[in-house]
């Protein structure tokens, strides 16, 4: 496994991705499954660039506040800046796992597409348990990368290139146990919605096109796939694009659940 490093280059490219219309999208569905409401205290977990951060201010007005971690300080001043103005939020560096948060602080917790990365994927739900409220909600969204379809005519290079890029996850497939990992630290009334984002047009505003750069970067690096097949595997993606016949497809798995009273 050799997990993508986060430093101020990567995050620059990362806060891009995060303005596509899919990370829009996205987000939306987030937020209304977070039902984060006027006056509320929300916990971000793995905050990043802090997209979500500054749209929660949105939602919990001057009389809530939100407060994100992250284990990236390059993630932690893009988050801070996006934010600046507000006095009611705080950024705080530390990992999913060990959260500096008081217990029962907050009504609701967040953390998208980060538990993936985290090897005791279980302790960072117990964390976020911890810290909401009896009756607080928490948001967690990862994707089964198992889901992906992606064309290509060279179907043994698009299956090596995607084992390749597994290698930067601890988890590849942990949708498939969040419901009970949820139950399992305590939440209740634990719900699940799935949603697909495909694509068919090589479009940057879309989340398998807007993808693509960082999954080729990824690939030609330490010898994972080679430089010679990656470019391969990059350039038959590009002339798919070019001639109408780009597909990508992956399912992205939204969970709820809340603490007991």
């Amino acid at each position: 496994m050799s997990q993508l490093a986060f430093d101020e280059d990567e995050a620059k490219r990362i806060e891009a991705l995060y303005h596509i219309r899919d990370a829009a999208r996205r987000r939306r569905i987030v937020r209304d499954a977070l039902g984060a409401e006027p006056g509320e205290r929300v916990l971000d977990v793995g905050c990043g660039p802090g997209f979500y951060c500054a749209e929660l201010l949105e939602d919990v007005g001057p009389d809530g506040s939100v407060v994100g971690v992250d284990s990236s300080e390059a993630m932690l001043g893009l988050a801070a800046r996006r934010c600046q103005g507000h006095d009611n939020v705080a950024f705080h560096r530390a990992g999913a796992t060990s959260l500096p948060v008081e217990d029962a602080s907050f009504d609701r917790a967040v953390c998208v597409q980060v538990l993936e990365y985290v090897e005791n994927a279980d302790a960072g739900l117990a964390e976020m348990h911890r810290a909401l409220r009896p009756g607080g909600r928490a948001v967690v969204w990862d994707i089964d990368w198992a889901t992906v379809s992606w064309h290509s005519a060279d179907e043994a290079r698009m299956e090596r290139a995607l084992r390749a890029w597994d290698g930067h996850l601890v988890h590849t497939t942990l949708p498939r146990t969040l419901a009970s990992r949820l139950r399992s630290v305590g939440f209740e009334d634990v719900s699940m919605e799935a949603h697909t984002f495909a694509d068919a047009e090589f479009d940057s505003e879309t989340y398998g096109a807007a993808l693509f750069p960082f999954i080729a970067n990824y690939l030609a690096g330490g010898g994972r796939l080679g430089e010679e097949e990656t470019e391969a595997w990059a350039a038959e993606q590009r002339e798919l694009g070019e001639r109408g016949e780009f597909f990508f497809s992956c399912t992205q798995f939204c969970f709820a659940g809340t603490r007991p009273r």
